[in-house]
């Protein structure tokens, strides 16, 4: 399955993790048309068996944004639709099969970050930096990043690192919200794919509902949000999956929660 600027591989013990790189070292994995579409087929046609995916970059960077010398120019009706269909590529991603883990290192840049944010958990080693430079270059965000990244680090850090052109290194990042782990230098593919063989050992309907579901409940008011969990809720334990989860926990079968 290996697409055009893409790697697709399967690993664990059943073949249940697709790990997918993104190929194009020699521009820092610089994001165009075909690599985006390539992602959205990918997603959309995941061969079955698979539980969870660990993106990640080849090379020294994750990905250091839109192939700027591939930009066409356009009027505002073909702008238009070419975001949307970056927007489609990563929804078919954030709302995908499947959860996704982002191994990040180097450059996490513009649409490299836009992708990153589209992703479920973000591991970052300690080359990490994020930066929306798209303020400078007299363009704004078009593959989802106006929504997907306030979200994780708010309105006004966004506002203050496309007006100023501010980067964020690994540490900063983490401690704002743009990575949930930070491990050293050359690591963040290993951890992802261990988070990613964790995830994969959940049930899958839990996974559903925490990737689809839980999303959609943060942006719903309290009282429908309250609903909305409750029917999940009910679905999720009603899986023969989950029953056997509990009697298994309730008989001494399953492991405790232990402190870290």
């Amino acid at each position: 399955m290996t697409k055009p600027s893409i790697h697709f591989e399967r690993c664990g013990e059943q073949q249940e993790i697709a790990v997918i790189r993104l190929t194009r070292a020699a521009k820092r994995n610089a994001l165009n048309d075909g690599l985006i579409m390539s992602l959205r087929e990918l997603f959309e046609k995941m061969p079955a068996g698979i539980r969870a995916a660990v993106i990640a970059g080849e090379g020294e960077h994750f990905c250091a944004g839109l192939d700027l010398s591939e930009l066409q120019e356009r009027d505002a009706g073909q702008g238009l639709m070419h975001s949307r269909m970056w927007h489609a590529a990563l929804e078919s991603l954030q709302f995908g099969p499947v959860p996704v883990v982002a191994a990040l290192q180097g450059a996490v840049v513009g649409g490299g970050l836009e992708l990153a944010s589209a992703c479920h958990i973000r591991v970052a080693d300690e080359t990490t930096f994020y930066a929306l430079p798209e303020g400078s270059r007299g363009i704004f965000v078009g593959g989802g990043g106006s929504v997907r990244i306030p979200r994780l680090i708010g309105v006004a850090r966004m506002t203050d690192m496309m007006l100023t052109g501010r980067v964020y290194n690994a540490q900063d990042g983490e401690r704002i919200g743009l990575a949930q782990y930070l491990v050293p230098q050359g690591n963040a593919f290993a951890k992802a794919l261990e988070l990613a063989q964790r995830i994969a050992q959940n049930a899958p309907l839990t996974n559903y509902a925490l990737t689809h579901v839980l999303p959609r409940i943060a942006d719903q008011p309290a009282d429908q949000g309250f609903m909305t969990e409750a029917m999940m809720a009910a679905i999720a334990q009603s899986a023969p999956e989950a029953k056997q989860r509990v009697r298994d926990f309730l008989e001494g079968r399953a492991a405790k929660v232990q402190k870290a």
